[in-house]
């Protein structure tokens, strides 16, 4: 299974969306899936909130772990994840239209009525995976981009 099935695989199980796209990449990020799913756990939904999406959000913490800085006086590895960072909020804004949950969806699903709105118009099951889908396609070019 490719990355993009992975994870629609995980999203499809009732993942949430950064979830899936953190835990189809774990491998590639040294972490086992159960770290995966257990970091991405509190970041859909825009955080719950309807900020950043969080399939964008899954992607962003991919990004971290294969580019961020963890030494302070490695300042080159902190240009490079502000860079990827930069890249795939840019990207993802471009194909998607926005990297904001509330304004993807076109709702405030920080709301009951707007949870209520999501769910009767399938939202969650329809247009999310394609969410999931351009996150892991966004990222894959920037980590070949990386190579």
């Amino acid at each position: 299974m490719n990355h993009r099935e992975k994870a629609l695989d995980y999203f499809k199980r009732k993942f949430h969306c950064s979830q899936a796209v953190l835990a189809a990449f774990a491998d590639d990020c040294g972490l086992t899936e159960e770290q995966a799913l257990r970091l991405g756990a509190c970041f859909g939904s825009g955080m719950r909130k309807g900020e950043v999406c969080g399939a964008c959000t899954g992607a962003l913490m991919v990004l971290g772990s294969l580019y961020g800085q963890y030494d302070q006086s490695d300042a080159k590895s902190r240009q490079v994840a502000n860079e990827v960072n930069d890249k795939m909020m840019k990207r993802f804004a471009e194909v998607c239209g926005s990297y904001l949950c509330n304004d993807l969806l076109k709702c405030d699903i920080s709301q009951k009525e707007g949870v209520e709105y999501a769910l009767e118009n399938h939202l969650f099951t329809e247009f999310c995976p394609k969410m999931v889908a351009n996150a892991v396609e966004i990222l894959e070019q920037i980590i070949a981009e990386q190579a």
